[in-house]
């Protein structure tokens, strides 16, 4: 739905699927119950999630037409995908596995490039498209800083076949699409600035080179074209996890004429650590209730002096947490997308503030016309805290909605 010219939705990944009959199944289920409750008389966006098979089985004629039929008769558009997880997302343990196959591999090249064609067919004119996507790789499968290089220049050569394709069909079509890189914990790339980083010294130089060489563009007009297809997934859960400074980064981004292509509304798990040993206790045992098999849940902590401690995975720092040299943690924060209308979790608290943040800063300056709400744990939420999905999704746009129109 379009809330003060931004698009506002929610990432379909929510629903489990890997074939195309059963995403297309929890469409119809969910999206009209949404649509009529926040959008009953104006045109609905959606944040579409396929897997690798069904981008395959979209592709052929019968589904593809009862697909735009059903959009059509429905009132309903496709602005951005979700193109990160490659396969099963909730039946199944994904952990690192989300990252496979990754950005050095033909597998995420050719999934992506389909996933283009399918947007560049159902995205309406007039409108720019998204599609967002890894950050490269999964860094602990890289066990040197040469291996980590290699794998860096791979895919960004991958990458930029892709972006090769974007320009072919904005010359063609004049239809803008871009792929937007989402930084996560443990990500080869992590943080806002290890985005910056590969921007300059992976992404821009080996573009410029293949499109002067290839199409004979100059250096201006090669960066124009990579800045244009090439942008940040701007995942506010992972922002915050890493204690990052939104304004500051909002800062970098516009120096650097580097365009956010959505942002990703999600919440993270947060609590402050008292010095009282018992007290620690019960907040470690309230982070273990959420500690469950399917995803990674990483946990980034804050110590007196500032410094940051990195855990692979919650049973990792639930582990660690009574180890002395340890203690000096003053802030745990868990890779958990919980529920974003909610701040407070009993002992712990959400990340909520750091949406606000965000919120207030593209109210101040439109920064995206994509906002997409992304929470997709409700499967493996504790039992406390599940609502039917239906009312899940319309709770959480609703709130959004609520704050960008204040």
């Amino acid at each position: 739905m379009l809330v003060d010219s931004a698009h506002l939705s929610y990432c379909t990944n929510i629903h489990a699927g890997d074939g195309w009959q059963e995403h297309f199944d929890a469409l119809k289920t969910n999206l009209p119950k949404v649509k009529q409750r926040l959008s009953p008389d104006r045109a609905f966006g959606i944040g579409l999630r396929i897997s690798n098979r069904a981008s395959h089985e979209l592709q052929s004629e019968e589904n593809f037409q009862e697909f735009t039929n059903w959009l059509d008769a429905n009132d309903m558009y496709i602005f951005t995908m979700n193109g990160f997880p490659y396969g099963e997302f909730h039946h199944e343990e994904v952990k690192e596995n989300v990252h496979s196959p990754d950005w050095t591999s033909t597998d995420r090249l050719f999934y992506t490039l389909r996933l283009i064609g399918i947007l560049a067919k159902f995205l309406p004119d007039g409108m720019d498209g998204g599609i967002s996507t890894s950050p490269l790789s999964y860094r602990r499968w890289f066990k040197t800083e040469e291996t980590k290089k290699i794998a860096t220049q791979v895919a960004t050569r991958n990458i930029i076949e892709v972006v090769e394709q974007l320009y072919r069909i904005k010359h063609v079509s004049d239809k803008i699409l871009h792929l937007d890189i989402e930084p996560e914990p443990d990500g080869l790339l992590e943080t806002g600035d290890e985005f910056l980083n590969w921007y300059h010294e992976y992404l821009i130089p080996i573009g410029r080179q293949h499109f002067q060489n290839k199409f004979n563009l100059d250096e201006d007009k090669a960066d124009e074209v990579i800045k244009t297809h090439v942008r940040l997934c701007y995942d506010v859960c992972h922002f915050a996890l890493g204690y990052e400074d939104h304004e500051e980064m909002m800062r970098k981004l516009e120096a650097e004429q580097i365009l956010i292509g959505k942002f990703q509304i999600s919440a993270a798990l947060k609590a402050n650590f008292p010095k009282e040993p018992r007290k620690r206790k019960l907040i470690t045992q309230a982070f273990a209730e959420f500690d469950e098999p399917t995803y990674l849940h990483q946990v980034i902590a804050q110590t007196d002096t500032g410094k940051i401690r990195r855990y692979k995975d919650l049973p990792d720092a639930l582990a660690d947490a009574d180890h002395p040299d340890t203690q000096d943690a003053t802030e745990w924060r868990a890779h958990f997308h919980v529920p974003v209308f909610l701040s407070e979790y009993e002992l712990l608290e959400s990340t909520q503030q750091d949406i606000l943040k965000v919120l207030d800063l593209h109210k101040e300056k439109r920064r995206t016309a994509h906002i997409e709400v992304e929470t997709y744990t409700w499967n493996v939420l504790p039992k406390d805290l599940k609502l039917p999905l239906e009312n899940s999704i319309i709770r959480e746009l609703t709130w959004v909605r609520d704050e960008l129109t204040k």
